[in-house]
């Protein structure tokens, strides 16, 4: 970008658009955009975070400055996650603008990493640098962005979106199992989309046995496939599924003693971990766990009736992704397989958050209350 282009878009905005371009590439890092701006408007530099051990958004920013021949001294860098304070894979980012000698920073949200957490501001301020929030709006934008890595640093598990294809009566698949295809080619693109989002896709071996998925991001450009994770109580994953012919780490989960079919499964490049929970089934609880050490922001589940039912009973979704598709299917196989209510008061129940025509389905995306 030329120094000398002046630009009219607000800054903050245009960050927060940098910062897209993060997903699917900065993982586990937060998805951060910088812009940087004179005392006399024109435009510096700009950036977004690259991926994990690379750099950060402000160094990206102050980067392409120096490449346009610019000076950030006396700049304002609009940054849309405060600047990190802690030495990680990389120094830190409040450093480089201080080292640069901006005279503000504006930050969209504060961030939750207990690392950095209002140190990066507090460091900027007693380097006598004027730092301001940027408000309400960019900073719901940027937490909206960034939901798994706040959900993960601020309530310690990830952020887990539940992604659906059904019929207008709410079911999945016929009786015999057959689902292709209940919705159109753009809501299978789009859902690719959200699985390019996610650090992590789950599903359960039933899925893999009823479908044979590949269970990768196809269709969209991704610097890193999400690890693939497999929840399968009785390792009946088959050697020869097609889970193995993506290029794309794979995890499967189990309940039962890994033994000789443990060793057949890693021998094809799987990792196989046992988490027993107590009902004979993989515990929930640990594979959440084990996600949040792995750093996970967002797991992405695309599973069958049974698996959905556990998860959604345990409390564990946050955002159901349900592509409804104009069509009855009568009898058949349904979204999920819930325990019974006694009561209507008791319903599971979720807040619409979106509703927006994909091709001939609609997209809903639900979200259960949070605590």
């Amino acid at each position: 970008m030329s120094a000398t282009t002046a630009h009219t878009p607000d800054p903050m905005a245009h960050a927060l658009r940098l910062a897209e371009g993060a997903v699917g590439l900065s993982e586990p890092n937060p998805r951060v955009g910088c812009v940087l701006v004179a005392a006399d408007g024109r435009w510096l530099g700009e950036g977004h975070t690259q991926a994990a051990g690379s750099a950060h958004a402000e160094v990206m920013a102050l980067r392409a400055a120096r490449l346009a021949g610019a000076d950030a001294r006396g700049a304002t860098a609009y940054v849309t996650l405060e600047p990190c304070a802690h030495h990680g894979r990389t120094p830190p980012c409040c450093d480089a603008l201080i080292e640069a000698g901006v005279r503000r920073v504006v930050v969209a949200a504060g961030d939750p990493n207990p690392l950095v957490n209002g140190q990066g501001m507090a460091r900027l301020r007693a380097a006598g640098i004027q730092v301001d929030m940027a408000g309400p709006a960019a900073e719901h934008a940027c937490r909206e962005l960034n939901i798994g890595f706040f959900s993960r640093m601020e309530r310690g598990r990830p952020w887990v979106r539940m992604k659906v294809a059904a019929s207008l009566d709410g079911r999945t698949a016929l009786p015999d199992g057959s689902s292709q295809w209940i919705t159109g080619e753009a809501a299978r693109h789009d859902g690719h989309a959200w699985r390019r989002r996610a650090a992590a896709l789950l599903t359960g071996s039933g899925t893999v046995l009823a479908d044979d998925p590949r269970l990768d991001v196809r269709g969209h450009a991704i610097a890193r496939q999400p690890l693939r994770v497999v929840l399968d109580s009785g390792l009946r994953t088959p050697p020869e599924a097609r889970l193995f012919h993506a290029e794309a780490p794979l995890l499967i989960i189990t309940a039962a003693a890994p033994g000789d079919r443990g060793t057949a499964l890693t021998a094809r490049g799987a990792e196989v971990l046992a988490a027993p929970g107590a009902d004979g089934r993989v515990d929930l609880p640990a594979v959440m766990a084990e996600l949040v050490r792995r750093q996970v922001n967002e797991l992405h589940v695309e599973a069958g009736a049974r698996l959905n039912g556990a998860l959604l009973d345990a409390g564990w979704v946050d955002e159901l992704l349900l592509y409804q598709a104009p069509v009855l299917l009568g009898e058949g196989r349904p979204m999920a397989h819930t325990a019974p209510l006694a009561r209507l008061a008791d319903a599971r129940r979720f807040h619409l958050h979106e509703a927006v025509p994909v091709g001939n389905d609609l997209r809903l995306r639900l979200r259960r209350p949070q605590d």
